[in-house]
Order: structure tokens, then C-alpha cells, then sequence
């Protein structure tokens, strides 16, 4: 789809900047990606500690424990880090109508709701996320229509997706193991989706820099201008 000139106000009100919370994004998917590689580490532990329960020698480590409390953790930063990574989610679908509004085709609602549809959650958040991107771009003040690479966007959801799908095949086969065999196989598919997803959380953080970026554009084009507030949605 193509598009002409953006229209949007000149001179109008400048939507409140995402910068705060975009940092606050970024500090806690630093540390959800820290969380997740503490998880794989205690999974690739396990993964030995069952090989050598097949070849009859022990461990004195409680490797299974370790990778509980590992996961009890890891649920916690995805609780955190998912709230306040969604706030800003909205709030940059809010501010992208500024850019390009007719861009921005599903409602902004769904900045929120997109999250929680099943199986669409695979797909909606992407979809919102490369509009918001798209739309975003149009930061300039001559009101011509600019084109900045999805692929931070496209490699961030290719991993999601990925870490999502291996993650729920692991969580299968773990429930339907019977032997120690099983077990580790499921093991290792844990392991490689927590893998994924660190992966997935870092380059998050280049999504949400990137784009906070091109929206921060708007207020260095206001800084010689007065500017009416950004109405509160």
C-alpha cells in the first residue's frame, strides 16, 4: 500500500513523550533476558543431571529444584516487565495517530487487547506494533511520506513467535514423558525456548529505542514552537 503526503496538524499539539517509560521498558527486559538465560543455564543442568541418571550415576544436585525456582522467577519478570512493556505499547499506538493516523487502522485499543486474544496473540500485536512503526516514520516537518526498515520489528515478533511455539511444545512433551529419555528431550525444548525468548527480549529493546526515537522527533521540531498539550485518550 502506498501513500501520499502525511497529514497531520502543523503547529498543533506534540504527543507527550513515551522516553520515561520506553527506558523503564528497557531496563526491565534487560533484566527478564537475565532471568531467562539464569533459566536455561539451570535447564541445560538438569538436561546433564538427567544423562546421568540414564547412565545409573547420581548428582548430588537437586537440578529439577533449581529449575523451579528458576521458572518461579522468570514468571515474575514476565509479569512485571509485561505490564509495563504494554503501557508503553499503548501509549505510542496513542501517539502514533499524530503521525499518520490513517495508518494506524485498528483501533488503539487493541494495543492492549491484541495481547490477550488466543492464538491471535500470535499475530495481532504484530500487526498493531508495524503500523504504529510505520506510522511513526512520518516524524519529519515537511509532511512527506518516509519509509524506515521493519526488519527491528520483524526479527523482535519472529522471536517471539518462535520462543512461544517451542516453549509450548516443551511444556507438551514434559506432561507427556514417561521415561527419563522423554524427560530430557523435553528438557532440552524448555531450554532452547527460554533461549529463544532472552533473544527475543533484546531485540525488544531495539524495537522500543527505535521507535521511541522516531516519535521523539516531533518534540525536537516543537522545541522553537509553542505547542498546545497532547489531549489525555
Amino acid at each position: 500500500m502506498s501513500y501520499g503526503p502525511v497529514d497531520r496538524p502543523v503547529g498543533g499539539p506534540v504527543p507527550p513523550s513515551v522516553r520515561n517509560l520506553a527506558a523503564a521498558v528497557s531496563v526491565l527486559l534487560v533484566a527478564a533476558a537475565a532471568v531467562d538465560v539464569l533459566t536455561v543455564w539451570a535447564g541445560v543442568n538438569l538436561y546433564g543431571h538427567l544423562g546421568s541418571a540414564l547412565t545409573g550415576r547420581t548428582d548430588r544436585v537437586d537440578a529439577a529444584h533449581v529449575l523451579d525456582m528458576a521458572g518461579n522467577v522468570q514468571i515474575g519478570a514476565v509479569l512485571v516487565t509485561g505490564i509495563v512493556f504494554i503501557a508503553w505499547f499503548y501509549r505510542a499506538r496513542v501517539n502514533a495517530e499524530y503521525f499518520a493516523q490513517d495508518v494506524c487502522t485498528m483501533a488503539r485499543g487493541w494495543a492492549i487487547g491484541a495481547w490477550f486474544v488466543p492464538i491471535g496473540n500470535l499475530w495481532l500485536p504484530y500487526r498493531v506494533a508495524s503500523e504504529m512503526w510505520q506510522a511513526s516514520a512520518q516524524s519529519t516537518s515537511d509532511g512527506s511520506w518516509r519509509t524506515v526498515s521493519k526488519a527491528p520489528v520483524n526479527a523482535w515478533w519472529a522471536l517471539v513467535v518462535a520462543s512461544v511455539v517451542v516453549g509450548r511444545v516443551g511444556s507438551a512433551a514434559t506432561d507427556a514423558a514417561t521415561t527419563l529419555a522423554g524427560l530430557r528431550h523435553a528438557v532440552a525444548l524448555t531450554a532452547l525456548g527460554d533461549l529463544l525468548n532472552a533473544v527475543a527480549a533484546v531485540l525488544a529493546i531495539v524495537f522500543v529505542r527505535r521507535l521511541t526515537r522516531m516519535q521523539q522527533a516531533s518534540h525536537r521540531f516543537a522545541d522553537t514552537t509553542a505547542v498546545e498539550p497532547w489531549p489525555t485518550p
